[in-house]
């Protein structure tokens, strides 16, 4: 039996209508970066509906995507990003239990003064480009011995032994949220940009044009920045 295409897009937006009235309603009680984050995603993911739900190749394509999904899950994809920072899940895994990658408590004082950057800072990564702010530091890098023999280049022993700054990265530049963990020697500070993160406002209460201003909790951690 022959299907009506205009009949089956108008059943399509029917089902999007329901889910998209709630992601509307939600979207009122968060941030400018947050709505533009979500948004974003919604644009693209109706963009794509038709293709992906309403041709009769879809459910052909969907069950290959699913066999490769469970592939790239099983392993670190070979253009993963593997030196000199970390994705935010491994950075996840590691922080808490001994203040890794900057999630230390502690007061940064006084400020050694071979930390070249501060909180609030916006940065540009030297090799992969992407944007972000550094949301902290440690004076040396403050992670698991396992993470930095899998994360440092073999090359390049000296990025143990300078400052790290933990970024929160632009998600224009990388579309998944990320935070990563980035020797100083990779990073170099960038005016008059504005970073997209839908966690930027747990950190930081405004932006005065050239950098964020931290929250009253983070500066108790960085007085000097």
């Amino acid at each position: 039996m022959p299907v009506d295409r205009r009949a089956a897009i108008q059943l399509g937006l029917l089902i999007l209508a329901v889910p998209t009235q709630y992601i509307v309603t939600r979207l009122l009680n968060t941030s400018e970066t947050q709505r533009t984050f979500a948004i974003s995603k919604l644009l693209n993911n109706a963009a794509g509906f038709k293709e992906k739900y309403l041709s009769w190749n879809a459910w052909h394509k969907w069950c290959v995507d699913i066999i490769n999904n469970i592939k790239s899950t099983s392993h670190f994809s070979e253009n993963e990003d593997l030196y000199g920072e970390s994705p935010a899940v491994e950075v996840l895994n590691f922080k808490d239990p001994e203040g890794y990658f900057a999630g230390s408590a502690d007061p940064r004082s006084p400020r050694p003064p071979e930390v070249k950057y501060r909180v609030g800072q916006v940065i540009r990564h030297k090799i992969w480009g992407y944007r972000g702010v550094i949301i902290g530091w440690d004076p040396q890098a403050r992670a698991p011995e396992r993470w930095i023999k899998e994360m440092h280049r073999p090359d390049k022993p000296q990025w143990r032994h300078m400052p790290n700054y933990s970024i929160l990265v632009d998600i224009r530049d990388r579309m998944t949220p990320q935070q990563t963990y980035v020797p100083e020697e990779n990073i170099e500070i960038i005016s008059n940009v504005k970073i997209m993160h839908p966690g930027l406002d747990n950190y930081f209460e405004g932006f005065d044009g050239a950098q964020y201003l931290p929250r009253p909790w983070l500066k108790t951690v960085y007085p000097h920045d």
